[in-house]
């Protein structure tokens, strides 16, 4: 079971995540401050870290700038308030793989927790996280683990591939686990814009609830709608625009 180190300057919030990671399995490191939380990191090498954004001292961005320059692979999951979605997109542009509420809600932890499983044993197994598929209604492009700046050239190469198959109608299907970082919105941006100099139609669907939030922050809503399910984003394909 993976190591999971969790800091946080409020002691009820680390007896919380004591007590429920504990029940799950999980080996549980806890830290009061980013100093103590990057010296744990540092001897323990977790493989899952919860962060706070706002700490005295050293705050949370720069503990996930020190975590993932020694271990880019490390999932860091940063901790912000209700109403903090801007704190949430200055993390993912560092780099960040995930964000969590607070209050933390025993849901809302189950789905970041079995996201950043998904994805550590994804990139364990596969080094191609975008595929290619087809539909009656449109060409899909399957999206699975981090959506890097490294994910720039697989993007481009199967937004290529399908448009030189004829596809007017495109569908981005993302795995309910994927996550994508600041580089990663940045792609997606420039292969949407390349989309619409093309006259291709562009659905959304898979994300989850949290990068739904943050697509419609960054604006890429204005590119291509989100749906909940295939289904919808296909039938919103067929329709004539």
């Amino acid at each position: 079971m993976n190591k999971i180190l969790v800091i946080d300057d409020e002691k009820a919030t680390l007896s919380m995540f004591r007590l429920m990671l504990k029940a799950y399995g999980y080996t549980v490191f806890l830290a009061e401050n980013g100093a103590e939380g990057l010296d744990i990191a540092n001897r323990e090498k977790p493989q899952i870290v919860f962060t706070d954004i706002k700490m005295p001292g050293m705050d949370g961005f720069e503990v996930l700038k020190h975590l993932k320059k020694n271990d880019p692979k490390t999932e860091v999951i940063v901790m912000t308030g209700h109403g903090d979605m801007d704190l949430a997109v200055k993390a993912l542009n560092l780099d960040a793989t995930d964000f969590i509420n607070k209050p933390i809600q025993r849901n809302a932890l189950n789905s970041a927790l079995n996201r950043a499983n998904d994805r550590i044993n994804l990139s364990e197994i596969h080094r191609n996280h975008i595929t290619t598929g087809r539909s009656d209604e449109a060409a899909i492009l399957n999206i699975y683990g981090n959506v890097t700046a490294s994910s720039e050239t697989s993007l481009t190469e199967a937004h290529q591939k399908i448009t030189e198959q004829g596809a007017n109608k495109i569908l981005l299907h993302f795995d309910e686990n994927a996550s994508v970082n600041g580089a990663g919105i940045a792609v997606l941006i420039q292969m949407l814009t390349d989309c619409k100099k093309k006259n291709q139609r562009v659905a959304i669907t898979g994300l989850s609830d949290n990068f739904k939030t943050i697509f419609d922050m960054v604006g890429i809503t204005r590119f291509a709608k989100i749906f909940d399910n295939e289904q919808e984003s296909l039938r919103h394909l067929s329709e004539k625009s």
